[in-house]
């Protein structure tokens, strides 16, 4: 029996079985239009900002290079859309500080064509040229993680890599991007997939993707050569069943231990749009400028998965899906890991999976429910994937025993994917404590 059949149909212990609400699967991917003015961050990603190269009145075509990466821990940007620099400086963003931004004004009469690329005869280049080429694409970490993924595929050369743990579980109740360009775009990510087969040594290809998605399991499988090195297994729907340490456990059957790295395993996890994008983007040389973000909820008049350039202002977007007037909540993300948006300037980045708009009505329902204290009642543990005691640590987290937390309750561990939170019956927002605690502890260290 084959080590994927043997694990076939199983999955990591606890998580939990939100309700699906992915009214966007069967809705094909289509362009949004291109706005006004695109507001393009200069940090949109894990490590230090890019450096602009361009001044403002400065007239940029479609894909070209605006800012280019400051070290190895940096990605460039590219320009979204043909217009002119209009002008370099702060503007808020979703992360909260305001961010250096070039603001970008379109030109309307522009056909939008990418008139900009640097083509690259991938075969010819070494395992550092291939990462270099990677890294000059933009394209980080397109789940969520937004680490550079050309600095990702360089694998530490004391862990071999036997297996690349391919993601496309995308568990999030509402989101449905990651499944349409698995769907619309298997070629892309085949591709994608070759390359970092490259980078990390040829290792097989497992492709995890949840069981009500079988449409992009078919997609797939039905561009699959006899005796290919990548394979596709359907995996059971549970939340989360995304997360890099769940589906290592499920589809190769080993524990990333707390606080490690996944490829300390010989597995490496990496999301399907990212490769997907690499797929497209490489052979071409050109840069990452727009992403399929799954726009969707009860305060939307026009849901779907849209194609939108970096840098659209979310005010611009919800006009044109149609957000309700009663919309009150915005969500980047999805309901479980996502993060609300305070204001309506801030622009689309590359880590925006997801935009999730909500009625007034549905928040009141939510807010009205009152927290208790907590009973020890046990469904937070029985919840977590990560085997950690969330009771305890929110008890810790209320009297800001923070080092505590951290040093003896593996609060590095909790990767707030809000399964605690999600069954807590005395409505006590856990995740949140958490989240705070965190960024306590990295304020101390800097």
């Amino acid at each position: 029996m084959s080590l994927l059949s043997y694990f076939r149909g199983e999955t990591f212990a606890r998580g939990v079985h939100p309700p699906q609400h992915k009214l966007t699967a069967d809705m094909p991917i289509r362009r949004l239009p291109f706005a006004p003015r695109l507001i393009v961050p200069l940090s949109q990603h894990v490590g230090r900002p890019a450096k602009p190269v361009v001044k403002i009145g400065q007239e940029v075509v479609r894909g070209q290079p605006l800012a280019v990466a400051d070290g190895f821990l940096s990605v460039p940007h590219h320009a979204p859309a043909t217009g002119v620099v209009e002008d370099i400086r702060l503007h808020p963003t979703a992360d909260g500080p305001w961010t250096e931004c070039i603001i970008l004004r379109v030109y309307s009469g522009s056909t939008q064509e990418v008139l900009w690329s640097a083509p690259r005869d991938l075969d010819a280049l070494d395992t550092d040229g291939l990462a270099h080429a990677v890294q000059d694409t933009g394209v980080v970490g397109l789940g969520g993680g937004v680490f550079p993924t050309h600095a990702k595929l360089r694998v530490p050369k004391e862990f071999p890599i036997d297996t690349l743990v391919v993601n496309g579980c995308e568990c999030e109740p509402y989101l449905t991007s990651d499944h349409r360009v698995m769907v619309e775009r298997p070629r892309d990510l085949l591709a994608g997939i070759a390359i970092a087969q490259r980078l990390l040594g040829g290792p097989r290809a497992i492709i995890g993707i949840e069981d009500n998605k079988m449409d992009a399991v078919a997609a797939i499988r039905a561009l699959l050569p006899e005796g290919s090195s990548v394979s596709v297994e359907a995996v059971p729907t549970k939340y989360p069943q995304g997360a890099g340490e769940m589906l290592i456990k499920t589809l190769v059957g080993r524990e990333v231990p707390p606080d490690a790295r996944a490829y300390t395993t010989g597995a490496y996890v990496q999301n399907v749009a990212t490769l997907a994008n690499l797929g497209q983007l490489m052979p071409k040389g050109q840069g990452f400028i727009e992403r399929v973000i799954t726009v969707t909820g009860t305060a939307i008049e026009r849901p779907g998965n849209y194609l939108v350039p970096m840098g659209t202002p979310l005010k611009f977007l919800l006009d044109v899906v149609g957000a309700k007037d009663e919309a009150l909540e915005v969500i980047f993300g999805g309901p479980m890991m996502g993060e609300a948006v305070s204001c309506l300037d801030t622009p689309i980045t590359k880590g925006v999976a997801g935009i999730l708009v909500l009625r007034g009505r549905d928040l009141a329902e939510r807010s009205s429910r009152k927290t208790y204290p907590c009973i020890k009642c046990g469904e937070c543990v029985g919840a977590c994937p990560m085997g950690l005691n969330p009771s305890t640590l929110g008890m810790l987290a209320v009297k800001r025993m923070y080092d505590t937390m951290s040093e003896h309750y593996q609060l590095g561990a909790c990767f707030e994917c809000g399964s605690c939170s999600f069954v807590c019956p005395a409505n006590i927002p856990l995740v949140q404590h958490f989240r705070v605690a965190k960024a306590v502890l990295r304020g101390r260290k800097s």
